[in-house]
């Protein structure tokens, strides 16, 4: 990892905190991702002995994927959309109920540049966790910039919203 990188840097170091958290708690993830398609995944496989604490990546960009490996009802998608809080609570609880893992990260949204419209925005991001032992919570962010942008803040946000998960737990 080149120093002069401090993208790769900041995400690599927040990948190594959640896995420091899991490995306490005994836990492990499992992802599942729309707008990001599998950033988040990667970002955790990059570090070392991250198969101690992580399970498995669902990339569900389309709806009919959504459907076929989280089992998110076509009900859900025809009255929400995909970028709903709805949709991605069912990704983050059909993650769960598709692995071995104690604790998911589901994100949606719309990266850009086209697909926004006045109620979800360009950059209009929904984010999901999901445990075992706690209520599926929900976020809406909005993030701005480019696609690339996008995408990495939700990186970010969902790692983060790992840790703060854990957090509560402790």
């Amino acid at each position: 990892m080149s120093a002069s990188n401090p993208t790769r840097r900041n995400l690599y170091e927040l990948a190594v905190h959640v896995g420091v958290a899991l490995r306490a708690q005994g836990w492990t993830l499992a992802v599942a991702e729309s707008c990001t398609g599998g950033w988040i995944a990667k970002t955790v496989t990059d570090i070392p002995g991250s198969s101690g604490w992580f399970d498995r990546g669902f990339v569900t960009y389309s709806n009919a994927a959504k459907g076929e490996l989280l089992g998110v009802r076509d009900a859900t998608l025809a009255e929400h959309g995909a970028v709903s809080a709805e949709v991605v609570a069912e990704m983050a609880t059909g993650a769960l109920a598709h692995s071995r893992a104690d604790i998911t990260v589901a994100v949606s949204g719309i990266a850009g540049p086209d697909g926004g419209g006045p109620d979800k925005p360009v950059g209009t991001v929904y984010l999901a966790w999901a445990s075992r032992e706690s209520p599926t919570r929900v976020e809406r962010r909005y993030f701005k910039g480019g696609r690339n942008a996008v995408r990495r803040e939700t990186v970010v946000a969902a790692l983060q919203g790992v840790l703060d998960v854990l957090a509560r737990r402790s």
